[in-house]
């Protein structure tokens, strides 16, 4: 279903391009400028506020709670009528260990609080506590796709699959421009957006 959005695109592909191309920018953006570090880490407020900056010019929805429900494949996310009750649980999940932070992960995964663009932020949003509590970012360069995807899907019955897949790539070059802009590309094709690459954007 075509998403109404600020472009007018009536064109379903053409709207997952220039979203790509928009979104990869500013993610680009965030980095280079330290907006990054201007949001809160570890809240759904902090999510709200990625996500906002992100798909701002392309969504009228960027960083609101969704009104609808949603599924994807045969998985249901929270039902919208308790996710602002579900958020508020999520927010007072602790950080302070790499367990703690992917189960806190996984369970704003389930919330899946927006129309969307939910892992394209949420995984910014993770880096940004793995930063702060470990001084770690995932290099998600060095995950696969398929193996990301079966193991998030997985991961609300048993979650040790998605665990050892972050940790193994854990990196402790937090700072790191390539480590970052290979991150974006790697997250997009995640979700199928696979047009542009963030290095070449940026020297256009």
């Amino acid at each position: 279903m075509l998403l109404k959005n600020k472009l007018d695109l009536d064109n379903e592909v053409e709207l997952a391009k220039e979203e790509e191309r928009i979104t990869k920018l500013k993610a680009i953006e965030l980095f280079e400028t330290g907006k990054l570090d201007e949001f809160e880490v570890g809240t759904f407020q902090g999510l709200s506020q990625i996500h906002k900056y992100l798909f701002e010019d392309i969504y009228e929805f960027a960083g609101k709670i969704r009104t609808e429900n949603i599924s994807k494949s045969n998985f249901r996310f929270a039902s919208a009528m308790y996710l602002e009750e579900i958020l508020k649980k999520i927010d007072k999940m602790p950080q302070s260990n790499f367990d703690e932070i992917v189960e806190k992960y996984i369970e704003m995964n389930i919330a899946h609080p927006f129309r969307e663009g939910n892992g394209r932020s949420a995984r910014i949003w993770l880096d940004m506590i793995l930063k702060k509590a470990l001084g770690k970012v995932i290099d998600w360069s060095k995950i696969d796709k398929e193996d990301y995807l079966l193991a998030m899907e997985r991961s609300p019955i048993k979650n040790t699959e998605i665990k050892i897949l972050l940790q193994n790539a854990l990196t402790d070059k937090i700072n790191d421009r390539d480590v970052y802009m290979k991150g974006i590309d790697a997250s997009y094709r995640y979700e199928g957006y696979n047009v542009y690459k963030a290095e070449n954007l940026k020297n256009n």
